[in-house]
C-alpha cells in the first residue's frame, strides 16, 4: 500500500486534484457553450465566399476574432442573467458556484479585447465591422435580451459575423450583403423561439421559425448567386444570352447548392415542428440547439450558391463534429 501511494505522489498529482481540474474544465465548456463554437468559422467563410474570393491568411484572423467575441457573448450572457439562472437554471456554472461570477466577466472582457486585436491584425475594413459586431454583443446581453428588439440584434450579430469574413479577406463587405441578410434571418427566428425555452409558451414562435426555415429553404437554393468579380468578367468577355448563363460546373454547384439547403431544413424543421405542437421546455430547448446546429449548412449553402463548393465542403464538415460534442455539452 505504501508503495501504491508512493507511485501516485511521485506520477502525478491526487485524484482528487485531477478530479477539480476536470470539474472546472467541464464548467467552462458549459458556460462558453464550447460545442456552438463549430458554428462560427462558416460565417468568415461564407462572406469570404460571397465576394468570390479564396479564403486567405486575414479569413483565418477574421474567424479567429469571431471566436473569440462569440465566446465573449457566452460568458457576458451568463454573467448578466446569473440572477435569473439562479431561479430557472440553478445547475448552470454561475449560479451552482462552479465559476466564479468576476471570473466570466473577465473573460468577456479579455475575449472582447483579443477579438478586436485581431481584426486590427486583418486590416481596418475588418475592424470597422468587428468594432459594431462587438458592440451588439454587449448590448444584446446587458440590455437588449429581454426587449422586442433582441432577437433583431442577435440576427444583426450573426450578419455582421458574414460580413466580417468579406471585409477582412477583401476589404469591400457589400458583396456579402444578400448572403448577411439571409444568415440573420435565420438567427432571428432562432433566438425568437429561445426567449421560451425556460419556461414554454406559444407555439406561434416554433411556427414563424418553421416557416422562415422554409422560406430560407427556398431563396438559398432557388439560383446561385454569381460572385460580382464573375459578373464583371462575363460582361467584359463572354457572350450574352442563355449561352452565357452555362458554365463549366454549374450544374455541380446548383446540386450542391440543392443537397446543402435540403440539409439545413432537415436539421431544423422537425424540431420546430415538434415544439409547435408542444411547447414545453424540452421540445423547445431541442428546437433552440436544433436551430443553432442548422448554422451550419445554411453557411454552407450559402457559399455553394457563391461557386464556393470547397469551402461549402469544409463548413458542411463542421456540422457532424459540433453534433458530436454537443451531446457532451448543451448549446443552449
Amino acid at each position: 500500500m505504501a508503495g501504491g501511494i508512493a507511485r501516485g505522489t511521485a506520477g502525478g498529482p491526487p485524484p482528487c486534484a485531477c478530479a477539480g481540474r476536470s470539474r472546472r474544465r467541464r464548467a467552462w465548456a458549459e458556460l462558453l457553450r464550447l460545442p456552438a463554437l463549430f458554428s462560427v468559422p462558416g460565417d468568415a467563410l461564407a462572406g469570404a465566399a460571397a465576394t468570390g474570393s479564396a479564403p486567405g491568411s486575414r479569413t483565418l484572423l477574421a474567424i479567429a476574432s469571431s471566436l473569440c467575441l462569440y465566446e465573449a457573448g457566452m460568458a457576458l450572457n451568463d454573467w448578466a442573467d446569473r440572477d435569473v439562472d439562479a431561479v430557472e437554471r440553478p445547475h448552470r456554472p454561475l449560479p451552482s458556484g462552479r465559476v466564479r461570477p468576476a471570473a466570466a466577466l473577465t473573460a468577456a472582457c479579455a475575449l472582447t479585447g483579443a477579438g478586436l486585436a485581431l481584426a486590427a491584425r486583418a486590416g481596418r475594413p475588418a475592424l470597422a465591422v468587428a468594432a459594431p459586431l462587438a458592440a451588439t454583443v454587449w448590448a444584446y446581453d446587458l440590455g437588449l435580451k429581454h426587449t422586442p428588439a433582441g432577437p433583431v440584434a442577435m440576427g444583426a450579430a450573426r450578419a455582421l459575423d458574414l460580413l466580417l469574413g468579406a471585409a477582412a479577406t477583401t476589404g469591400h463587405a457589400r458583396p456579402a450583403l444578400p448572403s448577411a441578410a439571409l444568415l440573420g434571418t435565420h438567427t432571428l427566428a432562432v433566438t425568437t423561439v429561445s426567449r421560451q425555452e425556460a419556461r414554454g409558451g406559444s407555439p406561434l414562435a416554433p411556427l414563424a421559425a418553421l416557416a422562415t426555415t422554409a422560406l430560407l429553404t427556398r431563396q438559398v437554393t432557388r439560383r446561385s448567386a454569381l460572385p460580382t468579380r464573375g459578373r464583371r468578367q462575363g460582361t467584359a468577355h463572354g457572350p450574352t444570352g442563355p449561352q452565357a448563363a452555362r458554365h463549366p460546373g454549374q450544374e455541380p454547384a446548383a446540386l450542391l447548392t440543392t443537397a446543402l439547403g435540403a440539409a439545413y431544413a432537415a436539421t431544423a424543421a422537425r424540431p420546430y415542428f415538434h415544439a409547435a405542437l408542444n411547447p414545453s421546455p424540452p421540445l423547445t430547448q431541442r428546437a433552440v440547439g436544433a436551430g443553432i446546429r442548422a448554422t451550419i449548412p445554411l453557411q454552407a449553402t450559402l457559399a455553394a450558391r457563391s461557386r464556393g463548393a470547397a469551402t461549402a465542403l469544409f463548413i458542411a464538415a463542421l456540422a457532424p463534429l459540433g453534433a458530436r460534442f454537443a451531446k457532451k455539452v448543451s448549446v443552449t
